[in-house]
């Protein structure tokens, strides 16, 4: 479904969404927290601090935060800059031509499974990965 990264990512932003308002966690204490090694899941949420779903600030009491409420972040925002999810378009059989014009053996049954993950992972958020 997802790799260990996405996993970690989503599970750290549902962690830094119980923090409380103006509150930075360090990436040590959100690498203990979701299970990943602290230097990589660093790295992670410098990356999505970048893509503005985080707010980091260096020094003492520093580190990372939601920019904005849990609610209104959707677990396909976390997951497509990592995993690029909106580019499993590809055939699930890997044929190089496959459309609706000439699809494989299974070509529409992988195109409604397809949407129907996309639209949960726009449809979940991570206050709901919280809960």
């Amino acid at each position: 479904m997802i790799s260990k990264t996405g996993i970690h990512a989503t599970l750290a932003l549902a962690f830094l969404s119980k923090l409380e308002p103006g509150v930075y966690a360090g990436a040590t204490q959100i690498a203990e927290a979701v299970g990943a090694p602290p230097n990589y899941l660093g790295k992670l949420l410098k990356q999505l601090a970048e893509t503005g779903l985080l707010e980091s600030q260096k020094g003492y009491g520093g580190g990372f935060r939601l920019s904005k409420p849990a609610s209104k972040i959707a677990v396909y925002d976390v997951l497509e800059p990592i995993e690029r999810v909106s580019k499993w378009n590809g055939c699930f059989l890997g044929r190089v031509r496959c459309s609706d014009k000439s699809p494989c053996s299974i070509h529409y049954r992988w195109t409604k499974i397809r949407e129907e993950y996309l639209s949960f992972l726009k449809e979940t958020t991570i206050s709901d990965v919280a809960k």
